[in-house]
C-alpha cells in the first residue's frame, strides 16, 4: 500500500517537471522573431542631415551669429565662413569646426549650435513602405513608437495584411525583422502591440493575400 503512494507521488512530480519544461519551451517557439523593445539601449547622437534648420550663436559677437537651413549638398555658409560640411556631424563637433576656423578673425570664439528643425541624415530616418497610406520617409524622434508613425502615416490601406508587418533594424550583428501586429494596435486598440522605434528602421507592411 505505502510503495503504491510513493510510486504516485514520484510519478506526480516527474509529470510536473515534464510540463513545466514543455511550458518553457513553448514561451521560448513563441517569442521567436520577436524583439523585446520596451527598454532600448542608448540612442546614438544627433547627427545634422540636409535640411535641418541650425541656430549658431556666437558668444559676444552677434554679427557672426544666425540661424540657417543645411543645403541639400549638406554643406552651410555662415559669416566668415563660405562652405563648412555640416552633415554628419553632431551640433556640438560642428560647433567645435565653426570655432576653430573663427579664430583666425576673433579670440577665443565660443559657439553654440542648436538644430531648430530637425529632418536628419537618410541613415536615421524611420521609412515606411508598401501599404500605408502615405509611405515616406520620416525624421527620427526621440521615443518614436510604431503608433506615431501610423499616425503620420494616415494609417494602413484597405489591402493592408497589418499583422504580418515586420521592422527592418540593422544591429552591431548585422540585420533583424521584428514582427509588428498592426491590425491589434490600430484597430483592436491593443497599446501592448505598439513597439519602439530606432533611427534607420524601416516598416514594411505587406498586401493581404484576400
Amino acid at each position: 500500500m505505502f510503495g503504491g503512494i510513493i510510486r504516485t507521488r514520484v510519478l506526480k512530480a516527474i509529470l510536473a517537471i515534464f510540463l513545466a519544461g514543455s511550458l518553457a519551451a513553448c514561451a521560448a517557439d513563441g517569442n521567436m522573431g520577436r524583439e523585446d523593445l520596451s527598454q532600448p539601449g542608448p540612442l546614438p547622437d544627433y547627427l545634422i542631415g540636409p535640411g535641418d534648420v541650425l541656430q549658431i550663436f556666437v558668444w559676444r559677437n552677434p554679427e557672426l551669429s544666425t540661424t540657417i537651413p543645411v543645403r541639400p549638398d549638406g554643406r552651410i555658409s555662415v559669416p566668415l565662413i563660405e562652405d563648412l560640411e555640416a552633415t554628419r556631424k553632431t551640433p556640438t563637433m560642428l560647433a567645435r569646426d565653426i570655432e576653430n576656423i573663427l579664430k583666425q578673425y576673433i579670440q577665443d570664439p565660443v559657439v553654440t549650435v542648436i538644430v531648430q528643425s530637425f529632418v536628419g541624415p537618410y541613415q536615421q530616418q524611420v521609412r515606411v513602405i508598401g501599404e500605408a497610406a502615405r509611405p515616406q520617409a520620416l525624421p527620427y524622434r526621440e521615443n518614436m513608437t510604431v503608433l506615431d508613425v501610423m499616425i503620420a502615416v494616415g494609417g494602413l490601406t484597405q489591402f493592408a495584411a497589418g499583422n504580418r508587418a515586420v521592422i527592418n533594424r540593422k544591429t552591431r550583428d548585422g540585420e533583424t525583422n521584428v514582427r509588428v501586429n498592426l491590425d491589434r494596435l490600430i484597430k483592436d486598440g491593443d497599446v501592448g502591440a505598439n513597439v519602439r522605434m530606432l533611427p534607420g528602421d524601416i516598416l514594411i507592411v505587406p498586401q493581404s493575400w484576400f
